[in-house]
């Protein structure tokens, strides 16, 4: 009976040590050994009985999990911080797997992040050709108009990006602090994303917070507490960035 075939950067995604992309730049640059030979090429498959290493670490299989957080604010979204700043997964630190978060919500923005030691299933929803609806509310500095507003569909220019929203409504507005609480709904996700954009319109965000991704939502969670995705939800997240 013929071996079932994997390719080396999938393994090592899968097995929890990083994102299939940075397992492919950890190939390349000859940090991985099979079966005590050092392989470079990115096509090379192997089966379930090749000892891999990574970085002179034995690579072992770990069960998948996945974790919904409510990241609060002054949280770097990593697993490390060379400025000693406090990290998310130091609010998971009782979890014996080696997590990392989806993708990131920067240090003053709170809200769901993802976190997982499955790099197949990070890899997919924070790919450029994956879409998940992610949905943040943001109170913002000022008033705008519905000709401001209208810029956020079309897309605005922010250094070589082109930052847009697929939706956005307004929450409520404070004349007197000159405040106003939008939703703003994105598919894709660049750096700052809506701090970049609402900058970019002329009205800053003074507040931020993720509170969708997909079909999540915070319900039942405290700032700073988490659970574990059931198998259906971690379906459901996958069929999104599929289709």
């Amino acid at each position: 009976m013929k071996k079932s075939l994997e390719r080396l950067q999938k393994v090592i995604a899968q097995s929890g040590v990083t994102s299939r992309r940075k397992a492919e730049q950890l190939i390349v640059d000859g940090k991985v050994k099979v079966n005590t030979k050092i392989v470079t090429e990115l096509g090379t498959k192997v089966s379930a009985n090749d000892k891999i290493e990574v970085n002179g670490v034995p690579l072992e299989k770990e069960q998948s999990v996945y974790y919904m957080l409510y990241k609060p604010r002054g949280f770097i979204s990593s697993v490390s911080d060379d400025k000693g700043r406090r990290v998310v997964t130091d609010l998971l630190a009782g979890i014996p797997e080696r997590i990392f978060p989806v993708g990131r919500l920067d240090y003053h923005t709170s809200g769901i992040l993802l976190l997982t030691n499955d790099g197949e299933f990070a890899n997919q929803l924070m790919h450029p050709k994956y879409e998940v609806d992610k949905v943040y509310s943001a109170k913002i500095n000022g008033i705008p108009g519905k000709s401001d507003l209208a810029k956020l569909l079309k897309g605005v220019k922010s250094d070589t990006d082109v930052l847009k929203a697929i939706h956005y409504s307004i929450l409520s507005t404070d004349t007197k602090k000159n405040t106003t609480m939008i939703e703003i709904t994105l598919r894709e996700g660049k750096n700052r994303h809506v701090r970049r954009m609402m900058e970019q319109i002329g009205y800053p965000v003074l507040k931020l917070k993720r509170e969708k991704y997909g079909m999540l939502t915070l319900r039942g969670l405290k700032p700073g507490e988490y659970r574990q995705l059931t198998p259906k939800e971690v379906k459901q997240i996958r069929n999104m960035a599929a289709n």
